[in-house]
């Protein structure tokens, strides 16, 4: 694991030592009749400008609002620092599932494994629910909790949490990785548990 995705080549590695090539880290914070002006005020003559921004995963934003119980909308719980129980579940919005959600992608394995298993999860969740009639399953507030405590503790002191990459948030927390092994993950989605999630019973 690393703190970027693993290249399998360096061939642009040349291109950055070319002469006629600057290596330009400010943000941008203008484009200009002639190029583009950085954070540190200075101009940067370009003939063409790629537009190339990346994308932002760390801030899980949603492309439609999420309302939970007494009209409480997802991205206002989270604040910016996107949580959920097994990166599935989140306190107060009964019945909803998240896909690849907060701290379940990986940095040195297939993300199949991971969604296959929340899957599992949700379906064994619809099948209790079809069965039982019970109340929609939702993960306890102090289960979130502690799950989100141990998260943040386990990424801590990881290789994430030290370097400048899509994997932290803006207030350096890690949520898109998943600290353990595919089948620790595995484990811990492998029932619904009582006591844990309401509507589990």
């Amino acid at each position: 694991m690393g703190c970027k995705r693993v290249l399998f080549s360096n061939d642009w590695y040349p291109a950055l030592a070319a002469p006629n090539v600057d290596v330009v880290t400010e943000s941008i914070t203008e484009v200009t009749e002639h190029g583009l002006r950085t954070a540190d005020g200075r101009e940067h003559a370009a003939d063409v400008l790629i537009w190339g921004t990346g994308f932002d995963v760390a801030g899980f934003r949603l492309p439609m609002r999420v309302t939970g119980r007494h009209g409480r909308d997802l991205a206002q719980v989270w604040g910016g620092r996107p949580r959920a129980h097994l990166g599935l579940t989140v306190p107060g919005f009964p019945g909803f599932f998240l896909v690849y959600g907060p701290n379940t992608n990986l940095g040195g394995s297939s993300i199949v494994t991971m969604i296959e298993a929340q899957c599992r999860y949700v379906v064994a969740a619809v099948r209790h629910l079809a069965r039982t009639g019970a109340p929609p399953v939702e993960v306890r507030p102090e289960v979130a909790e502690e799950f989100d405590a141990e998260m943040r503790a386990r990424l801590a002191g990881g290789v994430w949490s030290g370097c400048s990459s899509w994997y932290r948030a803006d207030d350096g927390s890690i949520t898109t990785n998943w600290p353990g092994s595919t089948r620790e993950y595995l484990r811990r989605t492998g029932e619904l548990a009582d006591g844990l999630l309401e509507g589990a019973r």
